[in-house]
């Protein structure tokens, strides 16, 4: 009998190390979308369970109510904090905004010297334009200091700017740029666990009761030559706090809070925007998420169709 045993742990993510920081790089360039702005900030809440009805064609539940985990999200506004210009793929100008709040101040550096207004940029000079956002989150019960992040923009160069010149010192709502049955992706980070061992790490089986040095280990840590131990082998390391992708989640429903949700476990009330998406979502409550426009979405995932009739 011949015994096929798969490696443990995917090779795809590598290395297993806590991440540098909460809210994670996208690449803006590769995602299409039908508004001005490609992502937003928002903050984990909670889960809940959701009735609603399936609309889905050749849905085998097609009509009737069904039950279907649901997280919500709150979505505090943002705001511009500055406006880069790209050439050649590299930053060469970069314009702050004005009468910027007060908790920015204490978390980074402003320059000294004045700077250029918006109006004297010409536009058609520059392959890109991005700003630079960050999230009121003071309107919530999470913390003071904001989230920062930089934040694509739709369309050409001058449909950018005019974007820009549009909302600059106003408070940008998730309501303007995401809709109730659009799908979305979800970049975060998951719960950390700390150090782990390699059973649960990576999902290697225990050994006989009986064994030597250990039954929640390895059997071998590798042969003599090379004499070092390479990097397949399961050990005991950092699981958790990885930055994970969740693609194409529907967005359930989306308005303001007005007393709707109190009183969540480890989270509070929620004062401002929110939305909530079906399915679970990476990390704890309070964590940080960028919610963007879908990289890849699927024909499967586009034709279904829920009405949400009620939380529970």
């Amino acid at each position: 009998m011949k015994i096929n045993r798969p490696r443990h742990g995917s090779l795809q993510y590598w290395p297993r190390k806590r991440a540098a920081k909460f809210l994670p790089r996208v690449n803006w360039k590769v995602l299409n979308s039908q508004k001005p702005l490609k992502g937003f900030i928002g903050y984990k809440a909670g889960m809940m369970s959701a009735i609603a009805k399936d609309n889905t064609p050749d849905s085998m539940t097609k009509g009737k109510e069904i039950a279907m985990p649901v997280t919500i999200i709150e979505c505090p506004t943002m705001k511009i904090l500055s406006v880069r210009f790209y050439k050649y793929g590299i930053v060469a100008n970069e314009i702050l905004a004005e009468n910027i709040d007060k908790e920015l101040k204490k978390k980074i550096k402003l320059p000294k010297k004045a700077i250029k207004k918006i109006d004297e940029i010409k536009p058609e000079t520059y392959d890109d334009i991005t700003i630079i956002a960050y999230s009121q989150v003071k309107k919530t019960n999470i913390k003071k200091n904001p989230d920062i992040i930089e934040i694509g923009l739709n369309g050409n160069v001058h449909e950018k700017i005019k974007f820009i010149k549009e909302n600059l010192g106003k408070e940008l709502s998730v309501s303007d740029f995401f809709q109730k049955g659009q799908l979305v992706d979800l970049k975060g980070l998951t719960k950390g666990k700390g150090l782990q061992g390699p059973v649960k790490r990576f999902g290697i089986n225990l050994k006989f009761h009986k064994s030597e040095k250990g039954v929640r280990r390895p059997g071998s840590l590798g042969p003599w030559h090379p004499a070092r131990v390479i990097f397949r082998v399961a050990m005991a390391g950092q699981l958790g706090l990885f930055t994970r992708t969740l693609y194409n989640n529907r967005i359930m429903d989306i308005g303001k809070a007005e007393n709707k949700f109190k009183g969540i476990k480890n989270y509070g009330d929620i004062k401002t925007d929110y939305i909530i998406v079906r399915g679970s979502v990476q990390g704890p409550a309070k964590r940080q998420l960028i919610i963007t426009a879908p990289l890849r979405a699927t024909k499967t995932q586009l034709k279904k169709n829920f009405d949400l009739l009620r939380l529970r």
